[in-house]
């Protein structure tokens, strides 16, 4: 059993602690998850509880059968003879940084160890490139490739941009042209065939490893156009930054790329459009590799 307390913490910290526990009071969530997710959970609550105040008891192995994680200034959690007590302090101690546990200070230990370790990494950061790619439907066996967009990161001077536009036989459906604007005279007019569009995508990525958001899908209609064409798939190092922000950020409410952006404060300036969503893919992976989360 598992029992958390909330004082003045902001709601999305209390949005994100009722998908595991039940709010059985404003404020007291009670629950039962395994010491992995119960951890994490906390470490939640660390990164999340602004100036408010949180205190946690859960079952463990010691004469009383709980233990007691707080981060209320006014207390401190002592043990006396391996039974957890709460120590009322005479005068509230210097405000500290959240984060109490062993586990929560490793973990900040880590954070701050990596961000160290990658300063000024943002500039020095290894040649890549992001692709994203727009399509009449989601069925990469049936579907066609109508749009390819791509934007190198070389780390000397501003990224540089390729976007392509590709014809095919048959209407952009209306739901596609809603979601993109891409109409069916803007392919006939200023498209190109699929072969010229995938032969001017390889030279412009050469060897530099590509990033993508839910790469598969974009990587996986690419592999088919160049099967169609007898040509070869490419060969370079392919990374799917969905994984990469899943493992860092496990409470986000979901994972589109739209909610993703918004977590790392970076602005699309055109959603469901190759380019944009390509310039945006590019400033998620830089971040992630500032972060330290991310090693291309």
């Amino acid at each position: 059993m598992i029992v958390i307390t909330l004082t003045k913490v902001p709601q999305s910290l209390r949005g994100d602690l009722t998908k595991w526990y039940q709010e059985v009071q404003t404020g007291v969530y009670v629950g039962n998850v395994s010491a992995r997710i119960r951890d994490l959970l906390w470490e939640r609550v660390i990164k999340g509880i602004g100036t408010g105040e949180a205190t946690m008891v859960y079952s463990t192995n010691n004469e009383l059968g709980y233990q007691i994680k707080t981060t209320r200034r006014q207390y401190q959690v002592v043990d006396f003879d391996g039974i957890p007590l709460m120590m009322r302090l005479n005068a509230e101690t210097t405000p500290v940084k959240h984060g109490f546990s062993n586990a929560s200070k490793f973990h900040k230990a880590k954070v701050m160890a990596h961000k160290v370790a990658n300063k000024d990494h943002h500039s020095a950061v290894h040649p890549l490139v992001a692709i994203d790619i727009e399509t009449t439907g989601l069925d990469v066996t049936k579907d066609r490739i109508i749009s390819i967009a791509a934007v190198k990161h070389s780390g000397d001077g501003d990224p540089i941009s390729f976007q392509q536009l590709i014809q095919i036989d048959q209407p952009v459906p209306h739901q596609i042209t809603e979601l993109t604007g891409i109409l069916s005279e803007m392919l006939t007019e200023q498209g190109v065939s699929l072969e010229s569009a995938l032969a001017s995508l390889r030279d412009f990525i050469q060897q530099f490893p590509v990033v993508g958001y839910n790469l598969h899908f974009d990587a996986s209609f690419l592999s088919m156009a160049f099967r169609k064409l007898d040509q070869p798939d490419l060969s370079n190092q392919m990374v799917d930054l969905m994984p990469v922000v899943k493992k860092v950020n496990q409470f986000l409410d979901n994972y589109r790329l739209e909610t993703v952006l918004a977590e790392y404060h970076i602005k699309n300036s055109d959603p469901h459009r190759a380019l944009a969503d390509a310039k945006a893919t590019l400033s998620l992976a830089l971040k992630l590799i500032e972060n330290g989360d991310l090693t291309i």
